[in-house]
């Protein structure tokens, strides 16, 4: 949910998956679930560290077998804000079937996709499946890394008119060895590359966002 700012001028089954139900998807995760929370920061300008928000994140729906998982984000140190603002989110988890590493929306190119993917160090062995077609050809049942779109939906406790945006959206990369979360916001018209960075917390304990109800 980066600053708002000025606006500039500027899925098929991978093969060997037909008529396999039971082939998996993503690589079996216990960190990665319902409830779960994490905790860290979004650096909100590239060359600013000290523009760290606090961000608090909590699950609330995971849906492997569809590519899907969403939950809440709480950014908690928000310049001018007077609460700790509440997003909502919808992700999209890339196994080859459902979601590919090809966005193809939310103005995002191929070029985009791929610039943005190769940020994470444990995107490089992929890469060049991923230029050929997408990934739709790998197996990433036993990588230990699921990667993901997570977009934000709506605001759930302030208003539209709160200075922020959330017209981008982040490309995500989920360690399932300790639970960290590592993604980059992308959006044509905001600062780029603006990183997330969260840990996983001990246990499923709440947050103060988790009170809010989600419509």
């Amino acid at each position: 949910m980066p600053v708002r700012v000025a606006e500039s001028s500027a899925p098929s089954p991978s093969p060997g998956q037909e008529g396999s139900p039971d082939h998996a998807l993503l690589p079996t995760c216990t960190l990665l679930s319902v409830g779960q929370t994490f905790a860290g920061t979004q650096n909100v300008s590239c060359s600013q560290k000290e523009e760290a928000w606090k961000v608090n994140v909590r699950v609330h729906g995971f849906d492997p077998d569809h590519g899907y998982l969403c939950g809440i984000m709480e950014a908690l140190n928000v310049p001018y804000a007077e609460t700790p603002v509440v997003t909502f989110w919808e992700g999209e988890i890339i196994d080859g079937k459902n979601f590919t590493f090809y966005t193809g929306k939310w103005a995002a190119t191929p070029e985009d996709d791929v610039r943005h993917w190769a940020k994470f160090p444990s995107f490089a062995p992929l890469m060049n499946k991923v230029e050929a077609d997408g990934g739709k050809s790998l197996d990433l049942s036993r990588y230990p890394y699921i990667f993901m779109r997570w977009k934000e939906q709506y605001f759930v406790n302030v208003s539209v008119d709160c200075g922020l945006t959330i017209a981008g959206f982040y490309y995500v990369c989920f360690s399932c060895i300790d639970g960290s979360i590592n993604g980059f916001y992308y959006d044509p018209n905001s600062s780029p590359y603006q990183k997330l960075e969260l840990k996983s917390n001990e246990g499923r304990s709440g947050f103060s966002s988790s009170s809010y109800q989600l419509q």
